[in-house]
């Protein structure tokens, strides 16, 4: 195990991102556009007081998306390869899980995320989300099926939902997975990219660009709110979305937060409501990758959610949590998103629905980070680059 010295430092949000990747991470943009209210961008940063330590526990663990806890204590990994791994707390692989599904390895497809059943001690059941080859094009899928104790292929896999319509792009496909206290799974989307598709996140008759919200048997949630509505799919929860790839449940009010891309400019965290419209491509703070304005150039309009909070630089979100321990108290119900073009984690502060506080986490690594779990007391975080960090009290 390979422990790393630790430099607490302070949010510097003139800094301009190292890898310009268009395809899943974004340019800086830097537009210096008016802020909707005060606090919206660049707000105070703060420092956190009590000493933390962070290890560099398993190095070539692949090219992992996401990670999830178990209730045994050990650790799940998606590799978007098409497979998942499990690891011990410590970072040692013990078994390499296969049989699913075949996937769409190419640019931001592959094996995407996963989350564990609420009753998974006694069910043994896991969903997870992939690019699947579908119709002449492809899109997200959800899928779920049993992780049995001592098998290393997953037994029954059955595909239970798809964000249609599927599309010729390997870009943008959200993809995050999170069940709310009814055992329901929000999904998240993504617009797939394209001037064609793009716009459809505008539209509630498709699944792309939006929250989802299904049943464990991918049908529509109960209490949706397009469920009745004609010319609309009853799955949307939400619409107007880019490319969210990270949602967590504040642990105090249970409110869904989500962060998606912006293009070149305009990361965005938001508090999700049901049947609210975020906007894309209609409002943004960030420009197009060819430098030219996104559509009519406008960051607010009537019936059009702003976000709560919006980075330009970019950070380039991927996978968030609220971290629910004890263990460092002051940070206690923080927001943590990991950031890929931005090689960090952020850590937000947030009181009353605003943003009142930044910090950079794990910047020194100069890794793009791809998603962060909790487990007793720790937060652990992949990287692209297929490492495992584990930050925890000193």
């Amino acid at each position: 195990m390979l422990f790393i010295a630790v430099t607490i430092f302070s949010c510097n949000n003139s800094d301009t991102n190292d890898k310009k990747d268009k395809t899943d991470s974004n340019k800086s943009g830097e537009q210096h556009y008016k802020p909707a209210f005060a606090g919206q961008t660049r707000t105070d940063s703060v420092k956190t007081i009590m000493p933390y330590k962070v290890e560099r526990l398993a190095e070539h663990l692949g090219r992992p998306w996401a990670v999830a806890a178990m209730p045994n204590g050990q650790l799940l990994l998606t590799d978007r390869s098409g497979f998942m791994q499990i690891l011990s707390a410590d970072g040692k692989v013990i078994k390499k899980i296969t049989g699913f599904p075949a996937v769409v390895d190419s640019s931001q497809g592959g094996m995407l995320d996963v989350a564990l059943d609420p009753d998974f001690v006694k069910n043994n059941t896991i969903f997870w989300t992939f690019s699947e080859k579908y119709n002449g094009g492809n899109l997200t899928a959800v899928a779920k099926g049993q992780l049995m104790p001592n098998d290393t292929v997953i037994k029954k896999p059955v595909i239970i939902f798809r964000a249609e319509p599927q599309w010729n792009s390997t870009l943008h496909y959200g993809s995050r997975l999170l069940f709310d206290k009814d055992g329901n799974l929000f999904v998240s989307t993504g617009e797939r990219y394209t001037q064609g598709s793009r716009k459809l996140a505008q539209q509630t008759d498709a699944c792309i660009g939006k929250i989802l919200k299904i049943t464990k048997e991918g049908k529509p949630a109960p209490e949706n709110p397009f469920i009745n509505q004609p010319n609309a799919r009853p799955e949307v929860y939400s619409y107007g979305h880019r490319n969210p790839q990270g949602m967590d449940m504040d642990p105090v009010t249970g409110e869904l937060w989500e962060v998606e891309f912006g293009p070149m400019g305009g990361d965005e965290l938001n508090l999700i409501k049901p049947g609210k419209n975020y906007g894309w491509p209609i409002i943004t703070y960030g420009i197009d990758y060819d430098g030219k304005k996104m559509g009519d150039s406008i960051q607010q309009k009537e019936g059009m959610e702003q976000p709560v909070y919006y980075w330009d630089p970019v950070i380039s979100p991927s996978g968030i949590l609220f971290y629910t321990s004890d263990s460092i108290p002051e940070w206690k119900n923080s927001l943590f998103i990991s950031g890929l073009s931005s090689t960090r984690i952020v850590r937000l502060v947030i009181k009353d629905h605003k943003v009142v506080g930044e910090e950079n986490l794990l910047r020194d690594q100069k890794e793009r980070i791809r998603d962060v779990a909790q487990m007793n007391g720790k937060i652990y975080a992949v990287s692209d680059s297929g490492i495992l960090f584990c930050i925890s009290k000193k």
